[in-house]
């Protein structure tokens, strides 16, 4: 009952359930939701424990099959084996999302079920503050909100600064294009956040923290209420946490959807009720932050490691990932790819295994040409470094990112100068304007690109290019304005073929961009049924039954209905050369 379950009918599912197992007093069955596990292709899914047997999984479920599920499994016993698959996280390792999936979100004696609250007793109980500090820092652990900043020297600089008040605050607002790694552990396993978060607090010496997550994350922030209503009650939030004289409050603060409030001194401005705008630092938000007071502000994930470390040992974190890059990362992956959803990977693992071991490769046998990560901050990495390991500093190397965690996964049909007009277009319309170089920077660049794509480019654009990625990247004020070329330098710099390929021989080698292409009918294939004509949306097809059709390309919009009903294949794609 997670966002990409709901979406896919759970809702409906849930409610077949409930009404079915009231109707046949099934007294003895217990229906809980959850979260997401991960695997969002296969969703709305429905677990079935039975007592001495093993799991039963059910996958891409309907009331229909609801309805027979009950009536085959819980009433009789007998697996439905038509819509049962067993589901395997193979090649993960799951931290971060450990009870995703696997607990039901809204009930506190789930989570403590699983261990929760466990480090936090600990930490306030048997840890000093700067023990709880020294661990965060033994693990290794860096932000998974795309700066990479070491956590353990955050918590310190906060601990260390001087302030009568401070405040632990949580970047919740998770805005990159096809991410959704924080929101699913809001949505499963909020209780984790919530935890860590107090702990960070203890660590720094803060009592109030703030969570700042989207208003277009209902359901996160329904779940989140919940819990910190349980916390509450449970005594695990308040006042004298675990009998100690240590006290901890958290109050949720909704944001409006605006991309630069990812960065943290816009998030901390955006907080205290003002218009999200970037700060020069220094001053870090660790010695003057919300309102002008040393604040800790790392992203969900970062939060979601720190109750294992802490219960686990900072060597036992260390021990996973690579030298500098220690622990798992959570991925949303996504684009070209079979298995889409959240995985959570050991650092150092390579982009192949994460695209043909877990995410089963690519629709239909076609190539791989590119993965982008960290979102419009990151860049694209080309088939020939799928050996690369993911971690920190080798993403960086090839011009990318780590970012938040999104993983586009890209074909041979995808055209690289459209992906880079598409992010940057994204980041023009997110700019907060207040810095002229990404204010105004940035919309050039985007006209540009959108005069390649649209058949217009003009010798030298290439290097207006370059020369705006430069001017933007060293004089904007903050890291939106700062990694906003980054799409556009990566693919430059790996796909310049097709940037010249678009100026130069006037055609799109991928065929996505419209402006270079055609639609023909072939004679041959043709069956002149007329089923083209009567789908095309501006009647820009014309002729009559048992003739030739043709197609009228000046009013064509290449919407690519015609090419899709067409029951012979006889409509194709050509460039206008």
């Amino acid at each position: 009952m997670a966002t990409c379950g709901m979406a896919a009918g759970a809702g409906s599912v849930y409610e077949t359930f409930t009404q079915e197992i009231t109707r046949r007093g099934l007294a003895r069955v217990t229906l809980a939701q959850t979260g997401c596990l991960g695997v969002c292709r296969l969703e709305p899914m429905v677990e079935v424990y039975t007592p001495g047997q093993p799991k039963t999984t059910y996958i891409k479920v309907t009331p229909e099959k609801a309805k027979r599920i009950i009536a085959e499994h819980l009433v009789n016993g007998h697996v439905v084996e038509d819509y049962a698959q067993e589901v395997e996280l193979a090649n993960q390792q799951r931290i971060a999302l450990k009870n995703c999936g696997i607990i039901n979100p809204e009930v506190i004696d789930e989570y403590i079920a699983k261990d929760g609250y466990k480090a936090l007793a600990k930490a306030v109980t048997e840890m000093t503050r700067e023990q709880v500090i020294e661990q965060t820092k033994g693990s290794g652990l860096r932000g998974r909100g795309g700066g990479g900043f070491p956590t353990g020297l955050k918590w310190e600089f906060t601990h260390k600064a001087e302030g009568d008040q401070k405040f632990v605050c949580c970047n919740a607002d998770e805005g990159d294009p096809g991410a959704f790694m924080d929101r699913s552990v809001l949505e499963g396993d909020p209780h984790a956040l919530l935890e860590a978060m107090a702990i960070a607090g203890y660590a720094v010496g803060a009592n109030k923290g703030y969570i700042y997550v989207r208003a277009e994350y209902p359901v996160a922030v329904k779940r989140l209420e919940i819990a910190i209503d349980q916390a509450k009650e449970a005594g695990v939030m308040g006042d004298n946490i675990f009998g100690s004289e240590f006290d901890f409050d958290l109050e949720l603060r909704l944001g409006a959807g605006a991309f630069v409030c990812g960065e943290e001194t816009a998030l901390l401005v955006s907080i205290e009720g003002k218009r999200g705008e970037p700060k020069p630092r220094p001053p870090f938000p660790a010695v003057k932050g919300l309102w002008d007071k040393p604040t800790l502000l790392s992203n969900v994930e970062t939060f979601a490691n720190v109750p294992q470390i802490i219960l686990k040992g900072a060597e036992w974190y260390s021990g996973i990932g690579t030298e500098k890059s220690k622990g798992t990362k959570v991925f949303a992956l996504g684009g070209k790819i079979n298995n889409t959803g959240l995985i959570e990977i050991p650092m150092g693992t390579t982009l192949k295994d994460v695209i043909y071991d877990i995410g089963g490769g690519i629709p239909g046998g076609k190539e791989f040409k590119a993965a982008q990560t960290g979102g419009p901050s990151g860049g694209c990495i080309p088939a020939e470094h799928i050996d690369t390991p993911i971690e920190y500093d080798t993403l960086i190397a090839l011009g990318s990112m780590m970012g938040s965690g999104g993983l586009i996964v890209m074909d041979q049909d995808t055209c690289m100068v459209d992906v880079a007009r598409f992010f940057l277009e994204f980041t023009v319309e997110e700019s907060c304007g207040k810095c002229p170089p990404c204010r105004i920077g940035t919309k050039r660049m985007l006209e540009i690109l959108e005069r390649i794509t649209n058949n217009e480019g003009e010798p030298g654009d290439i290097e207006k290019l370059e020369d705006l990625a430069g001017t933007i990247k060293t004089a904007s004020l903050c890291g939106l304005g700062q990694t906003a070329p980054n799409p556009v330098l990566s693919t430059l710099r790996y796909f310049r073929k097709e940037y010249e390929a678009h100026i130069e021989e006037r055609i799109c080698p991928a065929g996505v961009c419209t402006a270079f292409l055609k639609y023909v009918i072939e004679e041959e294939k043709c069956r002149k049924c007329g089923l083209c004509a009567r789908t095309c949306p501006v009647q820009a097809i014309s002729g009559k039954p048992k003739q030739l059709y043709s197609i009228d390309n000046e009013a064509c919009i290449k919407c690519g209905l015609c090419i899709s009903k067409c029951p012979t294949k006889a409509i194709e794609k050509r460039h206008q050369q």
